[in-house]
């Protein structure tokens, strides 16, 4: 496959920015609500990303090329977040009570996590892109599924369900999985896929432990970071 930075850098951003303005679009017009919109920018954007990676060539700048993205999309979170720009639409989607500060938490966190593991692990290990995968597919759907399941509430955590977990168990290693896939489907890692089954189930396991604690707003932070330490364990 021909691949080209000159072109992969714009087609990244493109894709990126045309899924987050259509989800803000929605949220803005109503038709979907800003907590689900904010939820499903979460769990989309990161695999969308990822394989954006393939369009980048073998160059040693590529991973800091492919970091521009998240890092322009998290200069704009911090701007419209301090109201140094108006994004109303944007505000609506990526915030849980319609106030912009709300933007400087968790989706500040979310950008700064995809930057520093673009960087860090890029297309040589699967440790970068499974952390990106956990967050996404399961921390992202785990909110969607436990506030409309409902159910059994956890003892030690009674704002979050077992539904909820056990979403994101199942999501965080469905997603992670299936990128993982496809990037050895295109030759980057030369393990077989069912290789990779026990080191990513055990990642989604303790992960999930870590999403399931009583505490609000960093989960961006330590389910990542986690899921970085546990992969150079198990990889």
């Amino acid at each position: 496959m021909f691949r080209s930075n000159l072109i992969a850098l714009p087609l990244t951003f493109l894709i990126a920015l045309s899924w987050l303005r259509i989800n803000n679009f929605f949220a803005h017009k109503g038709w979907i609500s800003s907590d689900l919109s904010r939820k499903i920018i979460h769990s989309g954007t990161g695999p969308i990303f990822v394989l954006c990676w393939l369009f980048f060539n073998e160059s040693q700048l590529s991973p800091f090329l492919a970091a521009l993205v998240p890092l322009g999309i998290t200069a704009q979170f911090v701007m419209v977040g301090t109201g140094l720009i108006k994004d109303q639409s944007a505000v609506e989607s990526m915030s849980r009570t319609g106030d912009r500060r709300e933007i400087l938490r968790g989706p500040l966190f979310y950008g700064i996590a995809f930057v520093i593991l673009t960087i860090a692990f890029w297309r040589n290990s699967p440790i970068g892109m499974v952390a990106l995968m956990i967050l996404c597919g399961g921390d992202g759907l785990a909110d969607i599924v436990g506030k409309r399941v409902g159910g059994y509430h956890l003892p030690w955590s009674p704002r979050k369900t077992l539904a909820g977990s056990l979403t994101m168990l199942f999501g965080g290693f469905l997603f992670a999985i299936l990128v993982v896939w496809v990037f050895v489907w295109q030759g980057y890692f030369p393990n077989p896929i069912e290789s990779y089954l026990l080191p990513i189930g055990i990642i989604a396991v303790l992960t999930t432990l870590i999403e399931s604690l009583p505490f609000a707003d960093i989960d961006n932070i330590t389910i990542p970071l986690v899921s970085v330490l546990i992969g150079f364990l198990v990889f």
